[in-house]
């Protein structure tokens, strides 16, 4: 398992920000990366292939609704975690 330290909001406010959108999308960006290596290893791991499916769609949909309600602030988050712009709606 790789260790990369992504986290953009301060382990300070960590209690309090847990529920805001920008920590939900930063926690499942960690997650994702986290079983990526796995799967380099275990290819027909199918039940972890399907969790990561849920979770790159939650992270989807919360990257729309952030994108909804705050554009500079969903830029900022999208390049500060090095992710892609996504296109659908």
């Amino acid at each position: 398992m790789v260790k990369k330290n992504s986290l953009i909001i301060s382990k300070k406010n960590k209690n309090k920000n847990t529920g805001s959108v920008e920590f939900q999308i930063t926690s499942f960006t960690k997650k994702i990366r986290a079983l990526v290596p796995h799967f380099e290893l275990h290819k027909k791991d199918y039940s972890s292939q399907r969790g990561l499916r849920k979770i790159l769609e939650k992270r989807r949909r919360l990257l729309s609704y952030l994108k909804k309600k705050n554009v500079l602030g969903y830029q900022r988050l999208i390049s500060k975690l090095d992710i892609r712009e996504s296109n659908s709606q």
